[in-house]
């Protein structure tokens, strides 16, 4: 179950106009802190960041599918939305297997590093195009935001000066 916060950042992200992935993150980062905490632990960087999509998915955040994954025949695609619809809950017994499966992982998989190597893996596969349009956009998005925060400071500033005098 997500913890009240993180829905509370994804409902704020979806209403803001921000990307379905965006607020997903929201649930990647909690459960890359839960590993950090030692909640549970994780194969590898992968296994923690599907955990936190499925947790968005469950939470109502209109995430797809992975669109590098070859699609299904109609038919399966079709039994699968029927069994979710009447999908039973899981028994007591197997999920605190699962629970206790997750916690003999290690926690490597949640360090800096290992995200950082995630994360430059995965913009390698995107291909140099795509990278430097995102590397664009954040530096856009960088600008906008940096302006904000100076100007902020600074006025609080001149006020923090005015209220001395």
């Amino acid at each position: 179950m997500p913890e009240q916060e993180t829905l509370d950042a994804a409902r704020e992200d979806l209403a803001e106009g921000k990307s379905p992935s965006t607020a997903a993150g929201e649930f990647v980062r909690q459960e890359i802190d839960h590993v950090r905490e030692g909640k549970h632990g994780v194969k590898n960087t992968k296994q923690a960041i599907a955990i936190g999509l499925s947790e968005a998915r469950r939470a109502g955040v209109p995430i797809g599918d992975n669109p590098n994954r070859k699609s299904s025949k109609k038919s399966t695609r079709k039994r699968a939305k029927t069994a979710k619809r009447g999908a039973k809950k899981t028994s007591a017994k197997r999920s605190t297997a699962a629970k206790k499966a997750l916690k003999r992982q290690p926690r490597k998989g949640a360090t800096k590093k290992a995200l950082s190597r995630q994360a430059k893996s995965s913009a390698r596969k995107r291909g140099p195009a795509k990278r430097s349009a995102a590397a664009k956009k954040a530096a856009r998005t960088r600008a906008k935001t940096s302006g904000r925060k100076t100007a902020r400071k600074s006025s609080g500033a001149k006020r923090a000066k005015r209220s001395r005098r």
